[in-house]
């Protein structure tokens, strides 16, 4: 004879499979109107209009302001930057004209001065509005 485990483990899964035949023919009555009433419910609550404090709310304005404030501090790093850029320009020129005598690379790079000169007002401008823009934003937060 085999191991008892083995033997009652049989008994077990046969019982467990005449149990499923036996009731897999239909369904009782009472957990079909159960289940039928579970499914009305689920759909009644889906078509209800939810409450204002179910809606997803807007972002806070304090995570809009803590953005805006990380923009103004890299247009602030590109300002630092621009001004950086003008210097070393400057100091290139000097360079090319005193020194170096290059009269066709002193143009070139008095033109690059130049653009880099536009882009430092023009970063200016921007970071002087957008902190206005940050001001608001602190007020209302």
């Amino acid at each position: 004879m085999g191991d008892p485990r083995n033997v009652a483990h049989a008994k077990k899964v046969t019982q467990e499979k005449q149990h499923k035949a036996k009731h897999a023919g239909a369904p009782r009555p009472a957990k079909k109107a159960q289940i039928e009433e579970t499914k009305s419910a689920a759909t009644e609550q889906s078509t209800a209009p939810k409450p204002e404090a179910e809606k997803p709310a807007q972002p806070p304005d304090s995570s809009k302001l803590e953005k805006s404030l990380a923009v103004l501090s890299n247009l602030k790093d590109l300002e630092f930057h621009s001004r950086s850029n003008i210097e070393k320009l400057a100091e290139l020129s000097l360079t090319i004209e005193e020194e170096l005598k290059q009269k066709a690379f002193a143009e070139a790079i008095g033109a690059v001065y130049g653009a880099q000169d536009a882009f430092q007002s023009k970063i200016l401008e921007l970071i002087g509005a957008y902190e206005t823009e940050c001001t608001r934003l602190s007020g209302s937060a």
